[in-house]
Order: structure tokens, then sequence, then C-alpha cells
């Protein structure tokens, strides 16, 4: 059993690797073309914050967070424009969803409640906590660690494109394990049957400052483990490698931490209110 269930995972998963590349492969020209000015805009927002922060963060673009994070760090951005481009930051969901081949109406509406929860909060955050802007602006940390465009599109889409495959086969493998070891009735009567419970757990492995959190919560809700509510609730708190950024240049911790606790807040709160909605994707 055991052989057969990494034989089947392993087949399962590198059947994603040419969608992934092509998918990686457009996402880097996007970010290339459009990166500057998306920067520019969320610059300019003012008041409108939450709302441009909330659409652009839809576009997957492995920096966007993470400027955001200097932006806000700067002050140069408002904290409700902040969490709004993390709330509305898929990371990795939308590479995985394509290539999984997930229709287009589910990932348009899964995107669509992310932007409107994203922009929701991002005002509320604002009236609550809105501070007086500074004027002091800080250098712009790329972050090429994380998203290796100074090696070219090609060696970054590769790059994203091994260590997306490595992570979906890692999940695939647990995953696999554990429904045929424990059961899948047993993990649905733990997590698909108790929204909060399940919006909970996704919740926190959201707030993991790695793409691997949306590998993780987009292959489980794929793999019918979570429910809608619970994977919205991970994608929502989720940010990539945003929340680290944010961690690494704001040296207010117990903002930091206010912060950490509304995102996720904001993602078990969402997520729970589907469920309890009943709203599918």
């Amino acid at each position: 059993m055991f052989i057969d269930v990494i034989a089947d995972s392993f087949i399962d998963s590198i059947k994603l690797v040419p969608f992934l590349f092509v998918t990686y492969l457009i996402m880097e020209c996007l970010e290339h073309k459009a990166g500057a000015k998306m920067q520019a805009a969320i610059r300019g927002a003012g008041k409108c914050g939450p709302v441009i922060g909330g659409i652009l963060g839809i576009f997957p673009q492995c920096g966007f967070s993470a400027a955001a994070s200097n932006l806000y760090a700067g002050r140069i951005i408002t904290m409700g424009t902040l969490i709004a481009v993390f709330l509305s930051t898929s990371d990795e969901m939308l590479p995985i969803m394509i290539s999984e081949s997930v229709g287009a109406a589910m990932i348009g509406k899964i995107l669509a409640v992310k932007v409107v929860v994203a922009v929701l909060a991002g005002f509320i955050v604002d009236f609550i906590f809105r501070k007086s802007e500074k004027n002091m602006q800080i250098e712009h940390l790329c972050e090429q660690h994380h998203c290796h465009c100074e090696n070219g599109i090609w060696k970054s889409a590769l790059h994203h494109t091994v260590e997306i495959f490595l992570y979906v086969l890692a999940v695939s493998l647990i995953l696999n394990l554990m429904i045929a070891w424990i059961g899948e009735d047993v993990i649905s009567s733990i997590i698909l049957n108790r929204p909060i419970i399940g919006a909970m757990l996704a919740g926190l492995v959201g707030l993991i400052p790695n793409c691997a959190a949306s590998v993780i919560v987009t292959q489980l809700y794929l793999g019918g483990v979570l429910s809608a509510g619970a994977m919205l609730a991970g994608l929502l708190s989720g940010t990539g490698v945003g929340l680290l950024v944010l961690l690494r240049v704001n040296d207010d911790r117990k903002e930091n931490l206010r912060f950490i606790c509304l995102l996720y807040a904001v993602g078990v709160i969402a997520g729970v209110v589907i469920e309890m909605l009943g709203i599918t994707f």
C-alpha cells in the first residue's frame, strides 16, 4: 500500500509540471512588465488604498505583498491598504488550480470573494486604526532570494516550478497516506463537518510565511479534505513572504502582533461566514 501511495502521488504531481511552468512563465512576464506600475498605483492610492490594494493583490506576483510591507513600514500606505493586499493575495493558489484544470468560473468566484473581503476589511481597519502618515521614505527591498527575479524569467519560472512541484508532491503524499491509513470519512468528520475548527486550523496554516501555506491549503481543498470556508480562511490569512518581510522591516513589534491577529481573525470569520451561508465554489 505504501509503495502504491508513493507511486500515485508522484505520478499525479509530475503531471502538473508542464502546466506549472507555463503558468509561472506568464506570471514572470507580467511581473517584469507591470510590477513597477502596480507599486506606483498603490503608492498614490490615498484613501482608496484598500480598493486598489485589494484589486491589485489578486494578480499573481511573488514580490507585491513584500513591496506593500515595505511601503507600510515607511508609512507610505495605510494599515488598511496593507491588510487588503495581504487578504487578496493568493500566492500559489492560482498556478496550482490552473495546473489541476480547475474551471475559470470557480477560480473567478474565489478571487472575487477574496477581493470583497479584502476591501471591506481594509476600510474597517483604516477607520479604526488609521494613523497620521509619516513622510519617511525607505528603500524598497527586492527580496530577490525569494523571487529569483535576477536570474531572468526562464530560470525564475523553472525555480518556482521545481519548488512548488516538491511542495505538491509532499502534500499529496501526506494526504494520500492519511486517507489510506485513517480513512476519508474520519478525516471529513473531523474537519469538513466542523466549520469553525476547520477554518481556525486552515487560518493557522495560512499564517506560515512561506509559499508552502497556500500549496497545503489549496491541495487539501482540491483533495476534499477542507471545506470551501476553511479553504478561504487559509488563503485569506496566507500572505506568501509578505508577512515575513513585514516582521523584518517594521520595528513596532506590538503593531506586527496586532496585524497578525487581525489577519487571522478576518480569515477565520470570513471562512465561517462562507460556511454558514452554504456558499460553494
